[in-house]
């Protein structure tokens, strides 16, 4: 019987930390232990480092389906196969989140024989990032609600509260909620609600703070509320950046952990791509591109999504460039795409193979015509893979003149992600025109239609009345140039979820626009895409337990 994630992790023999980051070229100086297998490194390496970055990889994905993808896995195998070539590499992941690990999607940490270890830490409380995240967001509702209780000096309009409270769970029960009852010494009673940690403004702030005194100033620039009279009010406003900061100090060191094979990881920072921006934090990559030549890298979801995002938001912010990218699919995930049932996955079926094709042919079209960048296929490889489905698969992509790459890191770790690294050390040597899908200072809606038309293939974008309102608000307010996250389903190209493969003939709708100032960036709200996800009917968390000797079970 095959060995489940989390046995395999267990089985591993990991190394001491010290050793991790003694290969990565870590002075001890910079080094603050959280046990034996994990790490915190100074922020101060950045500063006082000289060395030349390395060059970055990204890895992405067709739109996921539940057949699953394994980019995660895929990152981590490729990251080993690197390495096994005798290449001087870093991986760079996002930390999970407490709410999918107990909700439908588990783990994410890898899988099979490419993972990043100690698995269990780094899905569930690791060091604490995610807990000070939630405590600054938390401190920052505590202050703006105790600020209109004692006098509201600043004019604030308590109808016109943006800013929710925040926990690392899915919990339908918040998403709406009336606080402040029990009369007048409890509050002034108001509608609220809490979006799920990954999801707050702190997480996009933690995530693209260059230092931590840009993190102070992204913190000081956050819009919670509006007054009476249509001003915005900051968190500078109400003296809440300091003691914000004070809380996240330590949580802005990025997290160095290993590989099953020794390779440094890190893992810091984890906003979802559906909802937010979908990356690792800033100081985390930057750290990696200064200790390794080859730095591998993903961002959530498919690339409509993750990889949109890391390249308008994450790169045109932090001034990344980006070598080569890399797409992940499977056979499996294509058939569903073409309409095959899930129960028939195993079964070879290049009719509807061929009908699902085009999602990935799209996404490789997007990334190597509207963006510019040397792209590989990467099949994460299954035992019901046909000869014939994979030929398709590969001969559709040539006619892009892009590579295919079978990746069996999943089975086989660094060993199966050779032919997948040796392809993407190529195209690394190749020399790119990299651009983004829009121009920042066009008009907001302008941005939203480039990213419909020239990202989803949609006709267009259409802005209810309300996002109208909203768009010409946030420009009048000086916020129009910024850069645009657009909250989507992850499961299509468009705002639906049930139109998969590659869909024509729609519009993308969006319902409601928000600035993130702080993050720098506007959020266009679209479908019926929540802020808060909730718990499945049988959620993950009913499957995980810990026996007599504290060895966690379940955690897949």
């Amino acid at each position: 019987m095959a060995l489940t994630d989390i046995e395999i992790a267990q089985a591993c023999e990991k190394q001491p930390i010290t050793k991790i980051a003694a290969k990565a070229g870590i002075d001890e100086k910079y080094l603050e232990l959280y046990g034996n297998y994990k790490a915190k490194i100074d922020y101060n390496l950045l500063r006082e480092s000289d060395c030349k970055d390395g060059k970055l990889i990204l890895v992405t994905a067709i739109n996921p389906t539940p057949a699953g993808e394994g980019k995660t896995t895929t990152t981590v195998g490729l990251a080993d196969g690197l390495q096994a070539l005798g290449k001087n590499v870093v991986v760079a992941l996002r930390e999970p989140s407490l709410g999918p690990v107990f909700g439908v999607k588990g783990g994410a940490a890898g899988g099979g024989y490419a993972q990043v270890v100690p698995m269990e830490d780094i899905n569930l409380h690791f060091t604490g990032d995610f807990h000070a995240i939630g405590a600054a967001n938390n401190l920052l509702a505590a202050m703006l609600d105790n600020h209109i209780q004692q006098g509201n000096s600043l004019n604030i309009d308590p109808r016109r509260i943006v800013w929710k409270r925040a926990v690392d769970m899915n919990d339908r029960q918040l998403r709406f909620i009336v606080d402040g009852l029990g009369g007048r010494p409890n509050g002034t009673p108001r509608e609220d609600g809490f979006d799920i940690t990954v999801a707050s403004e702190i997480m996009a702030v933690f995530c693209l703070a260059e230092s931590i005194t840009d993190l102070k100033a992204r913190l000081a620039r956050i819009v919670v509320a509006y007054t009476y009279d249509n001003k915005p009010v900051t968190a500078h406003d109400l003296k809440a950046e300091g003691a914000m900061t004070a809380l996240l100090k330590d949580a802005l060191k990025p997290n160095l952990v290993q590989t099953l094979e020794g390779t440094p990881a890190f893992v810091h920072g984890g906003p979802f791509a559906n909802i937010a921006h979908g990356c690792n934090s800033v100081m985390a990559t930057r750290m990696a591109l200064k200790l390794g030549d080859y730095v591998v890298t993903e961002a959530g979801f498919g690339a409509d999504l993750g990889a949109e995002k890391f390249l308008d938001i994450k790169c045109r912010l932090a001034g990344l460039h980006p070598s080569a990218v890399v797409l992940v699919a499977t056979v499996r995930a294509l058939k569903l795409h073409g309409g095959a049932k899930k129960d028939e996955l195993g079964k070879e079926d290049l009719t509807a193979l061929e009908k699902g094709l085009p999602n990935l042919l799209q996404h490789l079209s997007n990334i190597k015509n509207v963006y510019k960048l040397p792209c590989v296929v990467a099949i994460n490889a299954f035992t019901s893979d046909t000869p014939a489905e994979l030929k398709l698969v590969e001969d559709k992509c040539k006619e892009l003149g892009i590579n295919v790459a079978l990746s069996e890191v999943w089975a086989k770790g660094g060993e199966g992600g050779k032919a997948l690294a040796n392809e993407v050390l190529r195209l690394c040597e190749e020399e790119n025109d990299f651009t983004f899908s829009y121009d920042v200072n066009d008009s907001i809606e302008k941005k939203l239609n480039d990213i419909a038309v020239n990202i989803y293939h949609a006709d267009g974008a259409d802005l209810l009345p309300a996002a109208k309102k909203q768009a010409q608000q946030l420009t009048e307010l000086g916020y129009g140039n910024l850069p645009i996250c657009v909250a989507k389903t992850q499961y299509s190209f468009s705002d639906d979820p049930k139109l998969l493969g590659a869909p024509k003939n729609f519009r993308i709708t969006v319902r409601n626009l928000k600035v993130s100032a702080g993050a720098g960036f506007l959020v266009a709200l679209t479908g019926d895409i929540m802020t808060m996800p909730g718990l499945p009917k049988v959620p993950a968390a009913e499957k995980i337990d810990v026996d007599e000797n504290g060895v966690i079970t379940g955690l897949f």
